[in-house]
């Protein structure tokens, strides 16, 4: 396997370039990271960010599944816990 390849690979299987995987990884990422602030301010004060979390990870999902050739199938049903 060439070098190209092992950075090229995964993300041609989901559609994109290497660089358009980049942005999106990145952009991913930084959604993560808001929805975990979300819930660690919620922890302790619990009348703030209440559906946040809960809100950006569904987002998240609905973005992301049945990418690609790797896809696995959807759940039956994804409970809403927030």
């Amino acid at each position: 396997m060439s070098v190209a390849r092992i950075f090229t690979s995964h993300p041609a299987k989901v559609g994109e370039t290497y660089f358009g995987h980049m942005a999106f990884a990145a952009w991913f990422s930084s959604r993560l990271l808001l929805a975990a602030s979300a819930a660690l301010v919620h922890a302790f004060l619990p009348f703030l960010f209440e559906t946040t979390a809960s809100r950006i990870v569904r987002e998240l999902y609905e973005r992301t599944h049945n990418r690609g050739t790797h896809a696995t199938k959807e759940p039956a049903a994804l409970p809403d816990r927030a």
